[in-house]
């Protein structure tokens, strides 16, 4: 199986604090990899060094094998796109925000916005909207379409469903995944739903304390996990920090 992401001994301190500590994996090209933990424990620190909206402080991310400090930004975020918990969707309609990205690099839509929003779930219509008035759900829906329109290879997602209502947020979950099947993306999807992590994922990896504690199969992951500190943080039980002597 291709590697599209490796992580090498990633760290990341911010005025001191060390928020990722030496965290080392692999993404396999074409599979959706769920990051869990709890609050603290660097998940949308990591996503954010993917596409370098920050960098580390230590070790190197390769993208096909090539550290992605050595690519052009514009061109890697072409390349890697982002989906956020609060869509942050710019001022204007619908369509200018798809064309975004593209317009941003030089470069024009590939294909029609119509084209994406059916893609998405949204009708033709949809274009000459504000996207200011938009619902949660819908504009969750624009931000995806704006991440597609760079036809990019690999998506990080970072709590995308998290803001929306329980019924807007299966049919997101559920369009994000039908969407990276459809093109083969490769996906790293950070989620607090541990019941959505095992629903979206091949791969599952645990970071706790900006540390990876465990990574696996998801299936094999959430049925049996290895390590004390997974088994206790898939039990629900608090003060895990103390398993690791902290």
């Amino acid at each position: 199986m291709d590697i599209k992401l490796n992580l090498q001994n990633i760290s990341k301190a911010v005025n001191g604090k060390l928020l990722l500590n030496h965290v080392s994996f692999a993404v396999p090209e074409g599979r959706i990899v769920a990051i869990i933990g709890p609050s603290g424990a660097g998940k949308s620190t990591l996503l954010s060094l993917i596409n370098r909206l920050q960098d580390p402080t230590g070790g190197a991310i390769y993208l096909d094998g090539t550290n992605i400090q050595t690519l052009d930004v514009f061109a890697l975020r072409r390349r890697v796109g982002m989906v956020f918990q609060q869509p942050a969707l710019f001022p204007g309609t619908v369509a200018s925000n798809i064309a975004f990205g593209p317009h941003l690099s030089g470069h024009e839509l590939t294909r029609p916005v119509a084209e994406f929003l059916r893609e998405v779930g949204l009708a033709e219509e949809f274009a000459k909207r504000d996207a200011s008035r938009l619902s949660g759900g819908e504009q969750q829906r624009v931000a995806l379409a704006r991440a597609l329109a760079n036809n990019p290879e690999v998506l990080l997602l970072d709590e995308p469903t998290s803001a929306l209502d329980l019924g807007a947020a299966h049919q997101v979950e559920d369009l994000i995944t039908q969407v990276c099947k459809h093109h083969g993306l490769t996906a790293m999807w950070v989620s607090h739903d541990l019941e959505q992590a095992q629903r979206v994922s091949d791969r599952t990896v645990l970071m706790v304390s900006g540390r990876k504690i465990e990574e696996g199969n998801t299936a094999s992951f959430f049925a049996q996990p290895k390590t004390e500190i997974a088994q206790a943080f898939l039990a629900g039980e608090i003060g895990v920090s103390k398993l690791q002597g902290e």
